[in-house]
């Protein structure tokens, strides 16, 4: 008889943002005249900026011509998508990435998920709590993360780095040596970042314990202050110890068209082995490629009329994360985050919990945020909302909320 991979059984409840959407949809078929406002998914609004539209239609033309058709993609991803993301998205920040060591992929979730594949079971992850949930049950579904305690909501083999208000919102290096280190930054839930000299000593840290650290940049085309890293590779020794994602998701608003990409520097090794060959021989056997006009639309992220454009969408998105910020310290929250990020994470009130305050905001102001304890447990009594509605829903919610 067949058996089943039971570490899905150790997963306790479903997905945070499937458990959110439920109690909403009930929410509005029991109020069906209520209108609601989600602040809660980091899903963008925004359409796709006219460079990138004009790129796509030009590409489907392509697809509609045997002269110019394309199948299936190359391993890695089309030349001209990896130049474009080597050139412009590191070495114009001095930082040595070549493109033969950029892998394309349909999103940085599917990567941030898929990367622990190449690892044995027997490595220990190390995680910031709170924590974006696909790092910690990805590595539960592997066998990763030992057993679960209900009442403390840890695992046992997982080593938290709880980021609270005391530190800033950042991580200290642990006291227990982990093997892989799982980093975001601009960070997602807390909106908090990272120096370069405080990620230098990250860095510093893996290379001398012999750790790899997995960088999720998603956020990085929201950084408005000069002293945060772009990209982990800004940090000296980082091409021997990190992974990093990105996504296009964000900063281009491709979370309906999906294209994201790993990159994995060849001087990155376990004794003899490069986690690059490990990588690209787990790509070609899984994956077949983003489509060819996706990748295309991706090219155009990095043109003249393309940076400019996607500039003004993300002005457009921390205007509202400035709306939300000072909306909500003009009602008497305590709040972080919105300044180089697009997440706001707010203290919530009169010690209320987070699923308490999630239910209050729904029900009394129809506005919908993510519980913060839903990110792990220094996650309790914090809230998030996301900056990526529109200007004028944006508006409202905090009216409504301020109102309460």
């Amino acid at each position: 008889m067949f058996k089943i991979n039971d570490n899905y059984l150790k997963l306790p409840g479903s997905y945070l943002f499937s458990t959110i959407a439920k109690k909403v949809n009930g929410y509005t078929t029991a109020n069906p005249q209520k209108s609601i406002i989600r602040l809660g998914i980091g899903d963008v609004t925004q359409p796709l900026a006219p460079a990138i539209i004009e790129s796509l239609h030009n590409a489907v033309d392509e697809m509609g011509d045997a002269a110019t058709f394309h199948g299936y993609a190359p391993d890695l991803g089309y030349e001209f998508l990896r130049n474009a993301m080597a050139e412009n998205d590191y070495r114009s920040r001095g930082c040595d990435i070549s493109a033969d060591e950029v892998f394309i992929s349909d999103g940085a979730k599917c990567d941030s998920g898929n990367i622990q594949e190449i690892f044995s079971t027997d490595n220990k992850i190390a995680v910031c709590d709170p924590v974006y949930p696909v790092y910690v049950d990805t590595n539960v579904m592997a066998g990763r993360t030992g057993t679960y305690d209900a009442e403390s909501e840890t695992w046992s083999d997982v080593i938290y780095m709880p980021c609270t208000a005391e530190n800033d919102f950042a991580p200290e290096l642990p006291k227990e040596t982990p093997d892989i280190i799982y980093l975001c930054f601009p960070n997602n839930p807390t909106g908090s970042t990272l120096t370069k000299a405080q990620l230098q000593e990250w860095v510093d840290y893996a290379n001398r314990v012999g750790a790899v650290i997995i960088y999720d940049a998603a956020y990085e085309a929201y950084i408005s202050e000069a002293d945060v890293p772009h990209t982990i590779y800004e940090c000296e020794g980082a091409r021997t110890c990190a992974i990093e994602l990105r996504s296009f998701s964000k900063n281009a608003g491709f979370t309906g068209v999906r294209l994201g990409a790993t990159i994995i520097p060849k001087d990155l090794k376990c004794g003899n082995v490069t986690l690059h060959s490990l990588w690209a021989r787990r790509h070609g056997t899984k994956y077949n490629g983003a489509p060819y006009i996706v990748q295309r639309a991706g090219e155009a992220v990095y043109s003249e009329k393309g940076r400019e454009q996607l500039k003004k969408q993300i002005a457009y998105y921390m205007n509202n994360a400035k709306v939300i910020s000072h909306g909500l310290r003009d009602a008497g929250y305590h709040v972080s985050g919105g300044v180089n990020a697009p997440y706001i994470w707010l203290k919530t009130p009169d010690g209320m919990s987070s699923w308490d305050f999630f239910d209050f905001l729904l029900e009394k102001a129809n506005v919908v945020g993510t519980p913060g304890s839903g990110f792990g447990p220094s996650g309790e009594g914090y809230f998030r909302l996301t900056a990526f509605g529109s200007y004028e829903n944006t508006m409202e919610a905090i009216q409504r909320i301020k109102a309460l």
